[in-house]
């Protein structure tokens, strides 16, 4: 009998697979795509003036009628950031575990989405139908509670997608990453394995998220005397959790500062992902009301993050709270890479003012190791494998992990955004390209910015601009009055006058060479007064600023 023919499945990364950030895949079987993960990026430094990067999505646009759902895997900004842009785009349903839809609700209530949003709330074990696809959330551990790994059931096999994810036997809250389904999916066959490279090029085991509690403990015993203020990412529900329970053992007041930080708390407490003994926090104002050694305040800011809470506060920009002599100040996290200078200017700002700083052991990674991605393929056994989540140097480092383990390396697939990575048990490759790349949201504009506007920045915030200003008359192209200029950011006009009468002399110098040529039409005039202004100022101080010449017209 003929077997008959499943066909393939596309697997097509629309973001995260270039650095940590913006996860965004498309998983698509005939006319059914599944979406895992709708998240965004943070602005790098040359991005001036940008909030958000979120993923380009036009490859699902011009599939909308085709999109089933996106499934989430957790609830950090990198997963479901971006949910509120994309989903005015391509209106899908949304499936995700608790807490994840917790943080997901908070963010379409701030777009005033909740309305148009189709949204389910599933269980570890629970399975789900869409299109052709059969979707399982599996349970994991990582810095968040409530992280899944997805089992992605189509025609053409099975698709394991670990999510962000550690082993963590011990962890604060909830139960251990259920490695036996891992086995039991492994026994029956997977085609491919998708899995978190963030740690990959770390040997070893991630610590248990409880080691941290322990720490806390000693802090908490040898800085009695001081007020604690801790600095951590507010998602880490677990993390704050540990620090509540140190905060309430030893007799501690908690106070929370920092935007995102309150509305996770919020909500992981509404929720019963947190527990808060009854009195324990108490409002930033009330802070007068104790001594510093009855305090503990909990912060955004542990990446340096120049508008965060901790960063105010180190500058004595924080409305509420100033930093004084005697405090002791923990950086529970590690800088993402790139964050390392920011970080360091807030703990030397933080010292000048008399408070101890404590960085060391007071953080475990949300992300596996060597040792714990090796267990992950040895249960999964996946006849593919498809490093995710991370820069190429993660994916690449990924690699070398599953080669060790005896796989080919003909097997091991290391995409960029936009490929489209076809896959079935005969044959698997790279079989085309979609759009993709970075939309950027400025304010409440979003993708209004590009590549040019940016270049426009920098070129401002570098050399800054000069404008000329003069008018001429309609018909002769008389020069009637000016040129007359103005600078910002390029010299101190008053020391400069000199400077800026040679430049009107250049600017009156290139209107009479149009006159004698009869060129009227103003583009031209426009053009050949930046070319002339350019040339002197670059002879005369190697400076290339922005030059915008404005011609008023006089009737006469």
């Amino acid at each position: 009998m003929k077997k008959e023919y499943v066909g393939s499945v596309k697997i097509i990364p629309l973001g995260g697979l270039d650095k940590i950030g913006m996860n965004i895949t498309a998983i698509q079987y005939d006319d059914s795509i599944i979406v895992v993960d709708c998240g965004l990026a943070f602005p790098e430094e040359e991005m001036l003036g940008i909030d958000l990067v979120i993923p380009d999505v036009t490859y699902l646009k011009e599939n909308a009628d085709k999109v089933k759902g996106f499934v989430i895997t957790h609830g950090h900004e990198d997963h479901i950031g971006s949910i509120p842009y994309v989903l005015k785009e391509v209106n899908a349903p949304i499936y995700a575990t608790k807490l994840t839809m917790g943080l997901i609700d908070s963010k379409l209530k701030e777009h005033g989405m909740q309305r148009q949003v189709k949204r389910k709330v599933v269980r570890y074990g629970q399975s789900i139908n869409l299109g052709d696809f059969r979707v399982e959330f599996i349970r994991t551990n990582h810095s968040i509670a409530d992280a899944a790994a997805l089992a992605i059931f189509s025609p053409a096999g099975v698709i394991i997608h670990t999510g962000d994810f550690k082993v963590d036997y011990t962890p604060v809250y909830g139960e251990p990453i259920d490695l036996q389904r891992m086995g039991e999916l492994g026994k029956k066959g997977v085609l491919a394995l998708m899995c978190d490279s963030t740690n990959a090029l770390r040997p070893g085991f991630t610590m248990s998220e409880r080691t941290v509690g322990a720490t806390f403990d000693k802090i908490f015993t040898d800085n009695k005397n001081s007020r604690l203020i801790i600095a951590t990412f507010a998602s880490n529900v677990d993390r704050v959790q540990q620090i509540i329970n140190s905060a309430v053992k030893y007799g501690r007041k908690v106070c929370v500062e920092g935007r995102s930080m309150v509305n996770i708390i919020e909500v992981a407490e509404n929720l019963d992902y947190l527990k808060i003994p009854e009195g324990t926090l108490i409002d930033t104002e009330e802070m007068k009301n104790y001594t510093p050694e009855q305090i503990v305040l909990i912060t955004t800011g542990s990446q340096g993050e120049s508008m965060a809470a901790l960063s105010r506060m180190a500058a004595s920009l924080h409305r509420k709270v100033s930093i004084q002599p005697g405090d002791c100040v923990v950086f529970s996290s590690t800088p993402i890479p790139g964050n390392e200078k920011s970080v360091a200017k807030v703990i030397n700002e933080l010292g000048m003012k008399g408070a101890k700083v404590i960085f060391q052991d007071t953080h475990v990674s949300g992300h596996a190791c060597q040792e714990e991605i090796k267990l992950l393929y040895s249960l999964i056994k996946p006849k593919y494998a498809i490093p995710v989540h991370g820069e190429y140097r993660h994916l690449m480092a990924q690699k070398e992990v599953v080669q060790s383990l005896g796989y080919d390396k003909e097997d091991i697939f290391i995409a960029k955004c936009g490929d489209v990575l076809e896959l079935s048990e005969e044959k698997a490759g790279i079989v085309g390209h979609v759009q993709t790349g970075e939309i950027l949201v400025d304010g409440l504009g979003v993708g209004d910015v590009g590549n040019i506007v940016l270049r426009d920045r920098q070129n401002l915030a570098e050399n800054g601009i000069i404008i000329v200003v003069l008018t001429l008359e309609k018909y002769s192209g008389q020069l009637v009055a000016g040129p007359d200029i103005v600078t910002r950011g390029f010299v101190y006009v008053r020391e400069a006058e000199e400077l800026l009468d040679e430049a009107r002399e250049v600017v009156s110098g290139s209107v009479e060479t149009c006159m004698d040529k009869n060129i009227t039409d103003w583009s031209k005039i426009k053009n050949i007064i930046k070319d002339d202004l350019s040339e002197y100022l670059w002879k005369k101080m190697k400076r290339n600023p922005v030059i915008l010449p404005i011609i008023m017209e006089a009737h006469m």
